[in-house]
């Protein structure tokens, strides 16, 4: 927290006007430590029961109707601890001996409270965004929306920019293609030779049928 150094010299100066004190310790409610003057007393456990005690005294004065914690006093055989709510997000704890003016020790820790309270909600209120309301406008996109567009933009440009590519030749004719041409060219060739060779065949075998013919009539004058 950037109070910490405010909120140690306001301890240092609790210290000086209670000298009864033997230890003083600033804390966030989650049991935290944010400053503290606890020679022989281990800091980060003192924090974590302080936050302890401050949940069940919460609970304990809501139970019993007594409205918002304001400090707690526990008192053993050797002197007291007294915590004191610090503001919104701190607390104040307080070890003195048994011989402090119990008075003065109220007196004296309400009021490092209430200025411990102050440097620590204003700390707390630095170092949080303010929240967004509805009329709020939306935060500027990205710039690596505008690059992926210009991006797209020159890609399209380069393609509607290259040459285009030449039409292909017609293909000449392929190897089965030739093939199926000769073939037919060979068969109408033998057609036709087999058409000529066929027509003097035919008149062959007319002619021996009319010899055939005349020798038969006249064979049958003969007889006759």
């Amino acid at each position: 927290m950037a109070a910490e150094a405010e909120v140690l010299d306001e301890l240092h100066r609790l210290r000086a006007r209670v000298p009864q004190l033997t230890g003083a310790l600033a804390a966030s409610v989650d049991g935290l430590v944010i400053a503290q003057a606890t020679p022989g007393v281990e800091p980060e456990g003192l924090a974590a029961l302080t936050a302890a005690a401050l949940g069940v005294a919460v609970r304990l004065t809501d139970a019993t109707g007594q409205g918002d914690l304001r400090e707690l006093l526990v008192r053993g055989t050797h002197g007291y601890v007294a915590t004191y709510s610090a503001g919104s997000s701190a607390v104040l704890t307080l070890l003195a001996q048994d011989r402090v003016n119990v008075g003065r020790l109220h007196l004296e820790g309400r009021r490092a409270a209430t200025r411990i309270g102050e440097l620590a909600d204003a700390a707390t209120a630095r170092t949080t965004p303010p929240p967004r309301t509805a009329g709020d406008k939306a935060p500027p996109r990205a710039a690596s929306t505008s690059t992926t567009t210009n991006t797209a933009t020159d890609t399209t440009t380069d393609k509607s920019a290259l040459p285009t590519r030449p039409a292909k030749p017609p293909r000449a004719r392929t190897a089965r293609s030739a093939r199926t041409t000769q073939t037919t060219q060979t068969a109408q060739t033998a057609s036709r030779a087999a058409q000529t060779s066929g027509a003097p065949q035919t008149n062959g075998r007319s002619t021996s049928r009319t010899t055939g013919r005349s020798t038969t009539n006249t064979r049958t004058t003969n007889e006759s």
